[in-house]
């Protein structure tokens, strides 16, 4: 490794001066938790998707758990989603006490493959949770079509989506809009933009937003903001079960100086995917991530595809062990060990059946992506001389483990 490089991580939060002053201006201003910076960090995300309402809370995964609620989703009920992502969004099916049941993806984009959705709604499904897997918008037309027909809610899992788009009526509009009912978002560290921890629900329906407000705060009857400013005092009431899932305002102080950057931090993005896609073309038997012709990416991550037959964890030392850091590719939820115990389905099988756990015959595409996929570093602090640098110790390390292998070696012969 180039003693000019430092070890290359494979994400760095791009943040300065201006977010911590942003966070010293709220943490002396004395109001701290859930307040006026939260309500203006909520208006400002709102009017940057499209959507008419915005509610911020403590992550994604309580987002997601809030969205299923908000949509009638009950003990017994099935929720139609994939195993391919990160597990909560599993979990916050679970938490409801209801069945995720999974089916595949398109291989191309990581996504929901639409074509499998209408086979696995029952009696018993309630809503459909789709994934714009790292950035990438996933079929939502498709999608939203198929649920039209059975009455189905849709929540997007859009906890990498920030500063994507999809081509919608001939216009792009940002995903957050909602286009389905609602649309859940992440700001954690690895997120395009971060407050550290945190999220936001998007929707058009005041309704679903006013009980996000009551849920997100014990069921709390009047909000702080009220009751502070109020010249006569007033007793709140708890009249539902509700949950600590606030955002505190030093975070939303943080994400509201984040949103000034997003449009630089996705060009940026969008320029070094473009780069990676330039490099890595000439190695045939490698799959680049694509975009379809409706959808823009934010670039959240840049995963590649190995040929089969490649040992990724071989690759992904070779990497570390010249600086480099990767991650695998997306996680199944239903080859995690909590998936052995808790309930789930794969459209067709049930857990009780002959359906194997990490060896779903319904869900092929999910694992191979899982167990071939490598993500590449991506931040936009990036320089091309790191990124040089990593093409250059992928293409040696992927084309070595080809070049000693028989059944693979066909692969390299166009990479100089």
């Amino acid at each position: 490794m180039s003693k000019t490089i430092k070890k290359i991580p494979i994400a760095i939060p791009f943040m300065g001066e201006a977010e911590a002053a942003a966070a010293s201006r709220v943490i002396l201003s004395g109001w701290v938790t859930q307040g006026p910076e939260v309500a203006a960090f909520e208006a400002e995300f709102a009017e940057e998707v499209g959507a008419k309402y915005a509610c911020a809370v403590s992550n994604c995964t309580n987002a997601l758990h809030l969205a299923l609620l908000a949509v009638g989703v009950q003990p017994g009920d099935e929720v139609i989603t994939v195993s391919h992502s990160y597990i909560a969004t599993a979990n916050s099916i679970r938490y409801c006490g209801a069945t995720p049941v999974f089916v595949d993806i398109e291989p191309q984009s990581y996504n929901i493959n639409p074509l499998l959705i209408e086979s696995a709604i029952s009696d018993r499904t309630c809503a459909i949770l789709v994934v714009h897997q790292m950035g990438m918008p996933c079929d939502l037309k498709a999608t939203i079509d198929i649920a039209r027909q059975y009455n189905l809610p849709v929540i997007e899992d859009a906890a990498c989506a920030i500063g994507s788009e999809i081509l919608w009526d001939g216009k792009w509009e940002k995903i957050g809009k909602p286009h389905g009912d609602i649309a859940c978002f992440s700001f954690h560290p690895r997120k395009v933009i971060t407050t550290g921890d945190g999220g936001m629900i998007t929707t058009n329906n005041r309704e679903w937003d006013q009980q996000f407000r009551l849920w997100r705060q014990h069921g709390m009857s009047v909000p702080d903001t009220v009751r502070h400013g109020a010249k006569q005092v007033i007793f709140e009431s708890y009249p539902m079960l509700g949950y600590n899932y606030r955002m505190t305002d030093i975070q939303a102080a943080v994400g509201r100086e984040q949103l000034k950057r997003l449009p630089e931090i996705v060009s940026r993005r969008r320029y070094l995917a473009a780069r990676y896609h330039q490099m890595l073309a000439d190695i045939p038997s490698l799959k680049l991530p694509t975009e379809p012709e409706w959808a823009k990416s934010n670039w959240q991550s840049y995963c590649v595809r190995l040929p089969n037959g490649c040992d990724q964890v071989q690759v992904m030392q070779a990497m570390l062990d010249a600086g480099i850091s990767t991650r695998r590719g997306i996680m199944c939820a239903h080859r995690e060990p909590a998936y052995s115990q808790e309930k789930w389905s794969c459209g067709i099988q049930q857990t009780d059946c002959s359906c194997q756990k990490g060896n779903c015959a319904q869900l092929p595409e999910s694992e191979v992506a899982q167990d071939l996929s490598i993500l590449l570093p991506l931040f936009h602090q990036m320089t091309e001389q790191e990124q040089n640098y990593i093409d250059q110790v992928f293409k040696a390390n992927v084309r070595l483990i080809i070049l000693t292998s028989p059944d693979l070696n066909k692969s390299l012969d166009s990479v100089p």
